[in-house]
This record gives C-alpha cells, structure tokens and sequence, in this order.
C-alpha cells in the first residue's frame, strides 16, 4: 500500500495547491495514475466538500478516480508547515495522502480512510512521524501502524 517511492522528506512545498499538484503528478510518474491532471482534479474536488486538513499538523487529502490503477498512500513531510483550512487552525507538516480507483470507492478507500484516522488519534504514532528523518524510517512507521500495531 505504500512503498518509498511515495515518500517524501524535507519537501518545500509552498501551500495546499501545489501540495495536490506534486502528488497528482507523481502518481503518474510513477505510472500509478494514467493521468495526472485528473487525480488533481480528484484532490480538488474532495477539498471542495470540505477540508481534510486534520488536527495537529496532519492532512489526510484523498483522491478516487478511474485514472487510478491500483490504491496506494503518499506521505509528504513538508521542510515548513503551510496553510491547509486544518480542522484546529494550525499548519499542516505531514500530508498522508490516499489514492483509490474509482471501482473501490467504497471498500477499499473506506477501509484505508478509516485506519489512517485511527492512527492519527494515537499519539505515539504522531511522535513517531514527526521524529523521522528520512524515507526508511517514515516507512518503517507507517507499515508498523497500517498493520494494526
């Protein structure tokens, strides 16, 4: 579900817009997406309904598109924080970002949408991400939390 090929350390990325953007468009680098300028258009239009700008520098944004071959997360952790509408007012640091074809929008996007909000509720998980320094350790966090422990 995530590789080190979606991670991303010390990122500059200046605000939310461009976030979406460098995540559509390494989805189609990586040849998971057959189209970039749709899996942004996806982002957009889910920050449309509202937010995914979480509490404690977390944003949770969430793609499902047709152009999407296989679900996948991306985990961004920004050199500087930006300005995401978060739930609680502060900056976003980390961006775990969900991409789901559209023929599992409601089993396996659920499914992984529901596991990243429970990790973001336990605060061992938020340390452990905000201490990592580099994509090995970032992985090893998040494979250790997707996998229940």
């Amino acid at each position: 579900m995530i590789t080190e090929e979606y991670i991303f350390v010390d990122s500059l990325l200046k605000n939310k817009a461009e976030a979406l953007s460098f995540l559509a468009k390494e989805s189609r680098r990586q040849d998971d997406a057959t189209d970039a300028s749709e899996v942004e258009a996806a982002f957009i239009l889910r920050e449309e309904q509202g937010s995914t700008g979480m509490m404690d520098g977390f944003a949770i944004p969430h793609a499902k598109s047709s152009v999407i071959r296989r679900p996948f997360i991306s985990v961004i952790k920004l050199r500087e924080a930006i300005d995401w509408d978060s739930l609680d007012g502060q900056k976003i640091h980390t961006i775990i970002a969900m991409f789901i074809p559209e023929n599992e929008a409601g089993s396996t996007h659920l499914t992984i949408l529901s596991q990243v909000a429970r990790m973001l509720m336990k605060e061992e998980f938020k340390k452990a991400i905000q201490a990592t320094t580099s994509k090995t350790a970032l992985l090893q966090v998040m494979n250790q939390y997707l996998e229940g422990n």
